[in-house]
């Protein structure tokens, strides 16, 4: 693990989390409005600045994406919606995973990956853990700053963000999500899948 990833791993300046918060809704929304305007959605039509302290700054952003995929859904329907939703979201995860493997220098090994996943989550409010159980690898998130902004419909289709991210920032990893804290469960639960390489 490289200086930068400890460093960020333990802690993290406050400008930094506002100003990775303010990257990260601005690809999400980019997305979410370039597949509302494929549709010819009537959505938000600016991206609304994040203002104010964290807290504040990480509901502006939860209540943006909630909208616009209200919006998405009412037009096209939850199936559809979520199959067109899911498969931006995922883009707009794999780009954010991608561009923070540049920025952190994250190593191709499982525990960069979780790591950068770690510092990446903070930014957003979200706290998990990772237990292993035999050959099967599972996210546990404890606590989520988005869940009090989202719909269980949003969260099925916004979560494709996560799934992209944990990809982009390791090509050999996949995840899917088996529980939410948006329907009911007390923690969010997702099986994260290593690629093994045939030779």
């Amino acid at each position: 693990m490289n200086i930068k990833l400890r460093i960020l791993s333990i802690w993290i300046p406050k400008f930094i989390l506002i100003r990775e918060l303010e990257r990260t809704s601005y690809i999400i929304n980019d997305h979410l409005d370039k597949l509302l305007d494929k549709y010819s959605i009537s959505h938000l039509s600016t991206i609304t600045p994040l203002n104010g302290n964290l807290e504040e700054c990480r509901s502006v952003m939860g209540e943006g994406h909630a909208q616009r995929v209200h919006a998405l859904v009412k037009t096209l329907g939850f199936d559809k919606a979520c199959e067109v939703g899911r498969a931006e979201m995922f883009k707009a995860g794999y780009e954010m995973g991608c561009e923070a493997t540049k920025r952190l220098g994250v190593g191709k090994n499982i525990n960069d990956s979780i790591v950068a996943a770690r510092i990446l989550y903070k930014v957003l409010g979200i706290n998990f853990i990772v237990e292993k159980h035999g050959k099967n690898i599972f996210l546990r998130i404890k606590s989520c700053a988005l869940a009090k902004h989202y719909s269980l419909e949003t969260c099925k289709i916004m979560s494709a963000v996560d799934e992209g991210v944990l990809t982009g920032l390791n090509n050999n990893l996949g995840m899917k999500f088996l529980k939410m804290i948006t329907e009911g469960a007390e923690e969010c639960t997702a099986c994260i899948t290593v690629k093994v390489d045939k030779k």
